[in-house]
């Protein structure tokens, strides 16, 4: 009788969670590729100062990881189209692998950029192939339970990642702590690929026509106004994100008057990805109910409002309370990716959930290199510069915004 209670109670967690073993195998793969990842990403401005490529090296490396990430967000849904979720997977792996290996054997700031060229955009090409593992696994009214599933696990080690790194960074220095992060990262990035292949099921390509019958353009051209709304309050509030988001790291370690240490910023990191774990399920259940407009508002207020609250954070407390802030911008960004796949065309969800994030990438790469120069004036022209986006893509998605069941 107790077993089969804890059966039917296994049952219905894994029923209200969205756990198929698919999205199983995916967020193992998320959990382990991240957790190597972050070890050292958060930490790769302070590692370039020190190599002695100076702020526009900082600029350089987050202008591009936004660029990168819009290319790499279309080749990644093609890709996922065309071999399959499951081979697609195993492949962009393999490129995060290459790419933290250049940076274990040449300790030099241009192969740092080198190396970031290739693992930092992992999330970006292997997004659209995990948003449409869930668009394929998962019925309509479970999908925002299975996006928030995997942004609640992509902020395990979002939180842990650092905080470790940090620890690594202060006991070896940053050179050595760089390193021996990056030979972490690739044993964990082994051990996902083993995982990501023993549970996620076998799939075929979903594109079977000629590659004209796909072609940006033509996707492009079937995107509904209600989504090209969006696509440009998330180009505002994206860039609100990434002026400063490089140099966010460098505010606490080093241009404050009392600066955290490595340890202390990875504890920072830990209390925004804390806060974001605990509003996704009770968000996402509620948004999985009702119109998910107000969701993404909410979310993008957040986004507007950290970089002035930083501005005025000089101490570990008052910068706990900003990172707070921080992890409540992720109050609706389950809700937004799952609108963006309502809103796609059938048959080309994960091309154009790539095609989205191009463009918006694009545009946003140009902002993110941009906050180089505004932080060389002053970091509070940075800040307020951010500010200046989130408030303008806030009012213009309150204003013109749409959810799915208006088109």
């Amino acid at each position: 009788m107790k077993r089969e209670r804890r059966s039917r109670l296994g049952d219905l967690v894994v029923g209200v969670l969205a756990l198929e073993r698919s999205i199983a195998g995916m967020l193992a793969m998320v959990v382990l590729v991240g957790m190597g990842e972050k070890l050292a990403e958060r930490f790769l401005p302070v590692y370039l100062v020190a190599l002695g490529g100076g702020a526009l090296s900082v600029g350089l490396l987050n202008g591009l990881d936004n660029l990168l990430s819009a290319i790499y967000s279309l080749v990644g849904g093609h890709l996922a189209d065309r071999l399959g979720i499951k081979r697609s997977l195993l492949l962009f792996n393999a490129v995060a692998v290459l790419g933290f290996v250049i940076v274990i054997m040449v300790p030099t700031w241009p192969a740092v950029i080198a190396g970031s060229v290739l693992f930092l955009s992992w999330t970006a090409i292997s997004l659209p192939a995990t948003m449409g593992l869930v668009a394929q696994v998962l019925p309509t009214g479970k999908r925002i339970m299975g996006v928030s599933m995997h942004s609640l696990v992509r902020r395990i080690p979002m939180a842990l990642g650092p905080l470790l790194g940090g620890v690594l960074i202060d006991r070896l220095g940053i050179d050595v702590g760089i390193r021996t992060a990056f030979g972490v990262a690739t044993a964990l990035a082994f051990i996902a690929a083993v995982l990501q292949q023993q549970l996620i099921e076998n799939d075929a390509p979903t594109i079977v026509q000629a590659p004209s019958a796909v072609r940006p353009g033509r996707i492009l051209d079937s995107l509904n106004p209600a989504l090209r709304r969006l696509l440009a309050a998330d180009i505002l509030i994206r860039s609100c994100e990434q002026i400063p988001y490089a140099f966010v790291v460098l505010w606490c370690l080093d241009t404050l008057a009392h600066p955290v240490t490595a340890t202390q910023f990875g504890l920072l990191t830990a209390i925004e990805m804390t806060t974001a774990l605990a509003i996704y399920v009770p968000v996402a259940w509620f948004a999985d109910r009702g119109r998910k407009k107000p969701f993404v508002v909410m979310t993008f207020v957040f986004f507007t409002f950290f970089p002035v609250v930083l501005l005025f954070s000089h101490s570990f407390w008052s910068l706990a309370g900003a990172f707070v802030l921080r992890g409540l911008k992720e109050f609706g960004e389950p809700t937004r990716k799952a609108l963006i796949m309502e809103l796609a065309p059938e048959g080309k969800k994960a091309a154009t959930f790539g095609l989205y994030y191009l463009l918006r990438d694009t545009v946003v790469s140009v902002a993110a290199f941009g906050g180089a120069f505004l932080w060389r004036i002053d970091p509070s022209v940075n800040f307020l510069a951010a500010f200046a986006c989130g408030a303008a893509g806030t009012i213009w998605f309150a204003w013109q915004g749409q959810d799915e069941n208006s088109r």
